[in-house]
């Protein structure tokens, strides 16, 4: 266990940059999904192995060790103590940042979704009396698209229905879900902090196509979303989980609309990406089925 619990954690540092660079060269809806995945798989399997190596020092305490009948020479023999108190530590400061940052997004979303309710309501679209230029899509149930009156008049007709289509195509997608994900993620490591541009670009990319895909011109896509980004400017902060057409590295997404190109994801990136996964899942598993283990044995040897 003193060798397979450590790779969990340091593996991310490995696997972030492969993801990241993986990421480029795939379509938006594939990379979105291979980012959070990736992102959630290894901050599960390092907080796994921080909970055993913390567990593993609490199993050395004599009032623990008592309540499972466990003999204290066997159980933990090979996990130092300060290693396990480091642990602990660790494991406490994951559980507070992934408590703060859920918690961060629930208020801001409700903070946020109070404000859009002063606006004009019709279906999934509020419109908000604002002269300064805005639009994004706003998490919940139901979902909303909330867009100021100011990007209204930005705007032609056509270039509206590429921006409504975008904002739409968020929620339908659940994009929210990825980013809360990966921020959950990168309060278990920070090293996945990493994989926050890159989703959030993918994000953006996957509702550039699906409304391109929805108005059928891609310059007139291309041409709504670089007017849009030139005329925001938001009066108000936006929450977390609110998506909007406007952020992000608009030039290169108006050009990857205007002359798309084929994806295909390097072997070799792909590969490094798969095995670091994997590892980080094997030596997890392992760690806690030796863990498991040392604990049957010290059972048994209290029984004899």
């Amino acid at each position: 266990m003193i060798y397979a619990v450590w790779v969990p954690l340091l593996l991310p540092l490995l696997a972030a940059p492969a993801a990241r660079r993986l990421g480029d060269a795939l379509a938006p809806r594939v990379a979105a999904w291979l980012l959070a995945g990736s992102a959630v798989a290894l901050a599960a399997c390092s907080t796994a192995a921080l909970a055993l190596l913390a567990a593993t020092g609490a199993l050395r305490l004599p009032p623990v060790a008592a309540l499972g009948h466990l003999v204290l020479p066997v159980v933990g023999d090979r996990v130092t103590v300060p290693a396990a108190c480091g642990a602990a530590v660790l494991l406490a400061c994951v559980a507070g940042a992934v408590l703060r940052t859920y918690r961060r997004r629930v208020v801001l979303t409700a903070r946020a979704r109070r404000a859009a309710a002063a606006g004009a309501t019709g279906g999934d679209l509020t419109v908000l009396d604002d002269d300064g230029p805005d639009a994004y899509a706003l998490p919940g149930r139901p979902g909303r698209i909330v867009v100021t009156t100011g990007m209204l008049r930005a705007l032609d007709p056509a270039e509206r229905e590429v921006l409504l289509a975008h904002e739409r195509a968020h929620l339908a997608g659940r994009h929210h879900h990825f980013l809360t994900a990966l921020a959950l993620a990168c309060a278990c490591h920070p090293a996945l902090l990493l994989l926050r541009a890159p989703l959030a670009y993918a994000l953006e990319r996957w509702a550039d196509e699906s409304a391109a895909a929805a108005v059928g011109d891609r310059r007139v896509a291309a041409r709504a979303i670089g007017r849009a980004a030139l005329a925001a400017r938001p009066t108000a902060a936006r929450p977390h989980v609110a998506l909007s057409a406007t952020t992000g590295p608009v030039p290169r997404r108006v050009a990857a609309l205007l002359t798309p190109s084929a994806s295909r994801a390097p072997k070799t990136l792909a590969l490094t990406l798969a095995a670091c996964l994997g590892l980080s899942a094997a030596c997890a598993l392992e760690a806690a089925h030796d863990f498991h283990g040392s604990i049957e044995i010290a059972q048994g040897a209290d029984h004899r």
